[in-house]
């Protein structure tokens, strides 16, 4: 096997006699949640207690390398409870509520919330206080009872509007102001026609915000762009994330030969019959790790027989 890191393009190749498999070093953890799980292993390494209130990242195999160190996962339920420990808060961020109930119980809290997050809850939570002044409305368009869209809500005092499609607009007043928030994750394009249709009913005024995450929506252009270069496509995903679902989707519709899997151990080799170049991805909660290990494992089985 030659492994060549090709800091120009940051991908990942292991070039072999039959097959050539390429990692698109792009892919794989966004700044928020490699922010998290830095928060994590710091603890860790000095061997103290932690545990993260839900799931620090939407893929499991993540979630035991982190457990395999010492760290458990909370659920809300047992959160109310818990006293005198260190919870860590993961990149979605909480609402207000979850750092009251931590500060009432003597938990020291492990903030692993996405700077991102953290400044779009502080201009939402400003914007409720205008809002309320002037009988208005702050609307958040998002995945309802997304972890992330809860804490915004809860800058609120839980009276924000979610929107999760067009389909939801009949719930807005638009006799009364408007202020438009969405989460960070979400689709550019489907952000930008609500805003659109809004435009077209509001009455009484209407303000939107640039609050996508560009690190993950730029994502998907750069994703269309690479998974046309290979013969077959691998993508490497947790199967309780929105985001690989979505990624995944983009790579089906720009490479039908296009496969999704949480680890080496799913992978099909009859996948890659007569096949030369496979490409390898992952979505914003899939370890680099991860990646290399499918990509070893096709190597391993492929180039050696």
């Amino acid at each position: 096997m030659t492994l060549s890191n090709n800091e120009a393009t940051n991908r990942l190749i292991y070039s072999g006699k039959r097959i050539t498999i390429e990692i698109d070093g792009r892919s794989g953890f966004c700044f928020g949640v490699r922010h998290a799980i830095n928060k994590a292993e710091e603890q860790l390494q000095k061997g103290e207690n932690l545990v993260s209130l839900g799931d620090i990242v939407h893929n499991q195999k993540e979630i035991e390398r982190l457990e395999t160190q010492g760290m458990k996962t909370l659920s809300y339920a047992d959160f109310e409870t818990l006293k005198n420990k260190k919870v860590l808060f993961r990149a979605h961020g909480e609402p207000p509520e979850s750092y009251e109930k931590a500060k009432d119980n003597g938990l020291q809290v492990i903030d692993g919330t996405c700077p991102v997050v953290l400044k779009l809850q502080e201009r939402v939570r400003n914007a409720w206080e205008a809002m309320k002044k002037v009988n208005g409305q702050v609307i958040i368009f998002g995945k309802k009872g997304h972890a992330e869209v809860t804490g915004l809500a809860g800058q609120t005092e839980n009276q924000a509007l979610i929107i999760s499609s067009i389909d939801d607009l009949s719930a807005i007043d638009f006799n009364r102001p408007i202020e438009l928030f969405s989460q960070t994750t979400s689709s550019i394009h489907a952000y930008q026609y609500l805003i659109d249709q809004i435009q077209k009913k509001a009455k009484a005024g209407f303000r939107n915000n640039d609050t996508i995450c560009r690190q993950v929506s730029n994502r998907e252009p750069r994703l269309r762009s690479f998974v046309k270069n290979f013969d077959v496509f691998i993508f490497v995903g947790g199967k309780k994330s929105s985001n690989a679902k979505f990624l995944y989707q983009v790579c089906k519709e720009t490479n039908p030969n296009s496969y999704f899997i949480l680890n080496a151990e799913e992978l099909d080799f009859n996948w890659f019959t007569n096949k030369k170049k496979v490409g390898i991805s992952g979505a914003t909660s899939t370890p680099l790790w991860l990646m290399q290990e499918v990509a070893e494992t096709i190597h391993q089985k492929l180039n050696k027989e």
